[in-house]
Parts: C-alpha cells; sequence; structure tokens
C-alpha cells in the first residue's frame, strides 16, 4: 500500500506541477500592413529619347501641328524683343537645341497699318531680330531661316488695337528636318 500511495502522491505533485504551468496558446499575429516598395524613378533619359524619336519619325508638317514654339510680339513699329518676351524665346531655343534635327523658318508680320514695302521691312526686321536673339543662346543658325510677310498673313483682322497687336510678331514655323 506503501508503494500505491507513493505513486499517488507523485501523480498528484505532477498534476499540480503540470496545471501552475501557463499553458502558452499562440494567437495568430495578424499581418502587419506594408505598404509596396516604392515604384523606381524613371528614366528621364529614355522618356527624353523616346520623345526625340517620336519627333524624328514625324514630317516637318506634322511636327508644325503641334505648335511647339511661340510666337514673340512686338510693339506698334518696333523691331525690338521686348523684355516680356524673351521667356518665350528662351523656351524655343531650348526645344530647338533639345531637337537639334528641327529647322524653323522665323517669319516676321506686321498689322495692316503702313505701306506694303514698310511692313516687309519691318517683318525682316522683327524676324531676324528673334533670329539674333535665339542664336545668341545656342541654337545653331543652320536650324534657322527667317522670311518677311509683312502684313500679308494677319491672324486677326479686326480693326482694334488688340488685333493689331496679336498680328505683330515673328512666329516659327517648322520647315524641314536637318540629316542628323
Amino acid at each position: 500500500m506503501k508503494k500505491s500511495a507513493l505513486v499517488m502522491a507523485v501523480l498528484a505533485i505532477s498534476f499540480t506541477v503540470s496545471c501552475k504551468e501557463k499553458i502558452k496558446v499562440e494567437t495568430p499575429k495578424q499581418p502587419v500592413p506594408t505598404q509596396p516598395p516604392p515604384a523606381p524613378a524613371p528614366d528621364r533619359s529614355a522618356v527624353a529619347e523616346s520623345e526625340y524619336d517620336k519627333l524624328k519619325g514625324m514630317t516637318p508638317e506634322e511636327i508644325d501641328r503641334l505648335k511647339l514654339f511661340g510666337d514673340v510680339h512686338f510693339d506698334y513699329d518696333k523691331a525690338d524683343v521686348r523684355d516680356s518676351e524673351r521667356p518665350v524665346l528662351q523656351k524655343n531655343a531650348d526645344l530647338l537645341k533639345k531637337y537639334d534635327f528641327i529647322k524653323v523658318t522665323v517669319e516676321g508680320h506686321c498689322d495692316e497699318r503702313g505701306s506694303v514695302e514698310y511692313n516687309l521691312a519691318l517683318g525682316e526686321r522683327r524676324a531676324k531680330a528673334a533670329y539674333d536673339y535665339l542664336v545668341s543662346l545656342g541654337v545653331t543658325a543652320a536650324q534657322l531661316r527667317t522670311v518677311s510677310y509683312g502684313k500679308e498673313v494677319p491672324v486677326c483682322t479686326d480693326k482694334s488695337e488688340d488685333c493689331w497687336a496679336r498680328n505683330r510678331r515673328a512666329h516659327s514655323t517648322v520647315s524641314e528636318k536637318l540629316k542628323k
């Protein structure tokens, strides 16, 4: 009987010890929300190259229809590039340097006032002023040519100062593509 009492005592102690141990029940952990890794920065050279190639594959007429180049406007009876128009020429120069295969014709235009001869000469001075400014910004002369239309190609035909001011301009037209 002593043996069975001893076995019972050992079992009781084992049971007591095992009950005192904490039963570890692991609860499933909630997944920590992770943000996807940031997208790689676009390769600007590849983007620029594809734009370059896209334009290079277009005809001069198609490129001109994109209206990449801005007009430069002049004061009445003047051919000096106004300070306010220099950013337009800077943008035009940047485009011509970027797309070095484009050749533009810088057209000089005038309003309807004055004789045909006077306006042809004034239009030529305006085209030349824009041309010279573009060259001073680093555009190669091979990418440029000038022509004067005087008062013969207006963008507006109203008889108002606003309309005349819109006609006094140097307009850049894509005329051809250089062999590069």
